[in-house]
């Protein structure tokens, strides 16, 4: 009664009980499983488009932080913002609609503002200078230690030349050598404006400050480079004019912009620093001798132990400002080429007796500072750190005066001298044999 609406006969069929059964257990499989496969393909087409859908992300806001100091920084986190034409705001609008943009926008306008009066501080201006501020300006414009360096090594070189002593023709001499080297300093701090602005070492020059004019710092090259050359020229000897013209063209025409382009620039500048013993010579003798370019060879090769282990400690400031020094570019060739120089003090100072420039006394008394500074360089080759930079720095500092006081306490006499100490030869007479 309960599988069927209709009456049963009294005696149920055996074979309609099975059937219906069957049919039944049929008809729920069917349906289980069709609400199993329904339910899986709906969860599965569910969770793929949850793993397609990408979340919204939330609006990151920059904030701008006036406590940096960073100038930059802050103006690279500030959008651009586009000139929009003004319209008519109904009044019945909100106030804090309208006054929340404008707020951004009065914002975003100071920080812009103050950006760039940054950038415009950076760059070039012209100073107010009194008249009393200008020999100070002067002197480190022609940089006068350097300036005072190379007088020293010229007149060095006139005290080694095997003539009498001229005091006239020394400070003459010495006087055209000093304008020709302030005129190739300021020359070459001109050149270099916009890299020496880059440079701790080189950013309060006159120039980057802005407390000259560059017309003005090459009038000062002009006044001092012309007179300075005439002066050697004329009052000298033509071929010390020539040296210090040839000088004044290698160090702003040669050195200066190779720095930039290629290591070469040290020994271009090795050559510039050896020149002037040499016009030291000429302008006593008039000529060029092996004393000469011995005293030549003397200051060219202790520039190298001087300026590599000065530029060691100076490599980021080289790098910063662009220049291609041994320091930067080849660390290991900067320390070898200290080291060999350094030795070869040593061979130039047993080569000075040999050319009569002095006697044999000096190289034995010079031989302990020779080694000492050999000694130094070559920590510097096998530490290559500051300190040993430091110190090779500073021992070049006094060697080479010491060296150049040893050559002329052990200065060979000249010949009229020789000849004026000893005694005259005897007059032996004539006999004629019959």
């Amino acid at each position: 009664s309960i599988w069927c609406n209709h009456p049963l006969p009294a005696k149920p069929n055996q074979f309609l009980y099975v059937h219906l059964c069957t049919v039944l257990y049929i008809y729920l499989s069917m349906n289980h499983f069709v609400y199993l496969f329904s339910f899986q393909y709906v969860a599965k087409s569910s969770s793929e488009l949850h793993q397609r859908a990408v979340p919204k992300q939330a609006p990151v806001l920059t904030v701008v932080d006036e406590r940096e100091d960073s100038v930059e920084r802050q103006v690279q986190r500030i959008p651009t913002i586009d000139p929009v034409a003004t319209e008519v705001v109904p009044q019945s609008e909100d106030v804090t609609s309208k006054t929340q943009p404008e707020v951004s926008t009065l914002n975003s306008t100071v920080e812009t503002e103050e950006a760039r009066e940054a950038r415009l501080d950076r760059q070039w201006k012209q100073l107010k200078v009194h008249m009393a501020d200008l020999p100070d300006i002067y002197a480190r414009l022609a940089k006068i230690k350097l300036t005072a360096l190379v007088v020293t090594t010229a007149a060095a070189g006139y005290a080694m030349a095997p003539v009498p002593f001229d005091p006239l023709m020394f400070f003459v001499s010495s006087l055209g050598t000093g304008l020709a080297s302030c005129s190739a300093n300021s020359i070459n701090q001109y050149f270099e404006v916009p890299f020496d602005s880059n440079m701790n070492r080189t950013k309060n020059r006159p120039l980057v400050r802005g407390q000259i004019s560059p017309l003005h710092a090459v009038s000062f090259a002009l006044a001092c480079g012309i007179p300075g050359v005439a002066l050697l020229t004329l009052a000298v000897n033509p071929l010390t004019g020539f040296l210090g013209a040839l000088n004044i063209f290698l160090y702003t025409c040669c050195y200066t912009p190779l720095k930039r382009l290629s290591i070469t620039n040290t020994w271009v500048g090795a050559v510039v620093g050896a020149i002037p013993p040499v016009m030291g010579w000429t302008a006593a003798t008039g000529c060029l001798e092996p004393g000469a370019l011995l005293l030549g060879g003397f200051l060219y090769s202790w520039q190298f132990p001087h300026f590599n282990a000065l530029s060691w400690n100076l490599r980021e400031d080289y790098s910063r400002g662009g220049y291609r020094m041994m320091s930067v570019t080849h660390p290991g060739m900067c320390k070898r080429v200290a080291l060999r120089h350094s030795l070869g003090l040593i061979g130039l100072s047993t080569l000075a007796p040999v050319l009569d420039v002095t006697t044999w006394t000096f190289p034995l008394i010079s031989l302990p500072i020779n080694l000492y500074i050999s000694y130094l360089a070559f920590r510097f080759y096998r530490k290559g750190d500051r300190s040993s930079a430091r110190k090779l720095f500073f021992c070049s500092l006094w060697h080479l005066p010491m060296l150049l006081l040893l050559a002329l306490t052990c200065k060979k006499p000249r010949r009229d001298q020789t000849d004026a100490g000893l005694p005259p030869a005897p007059s032996l007479p004539l006999t004629l044999q019959s």
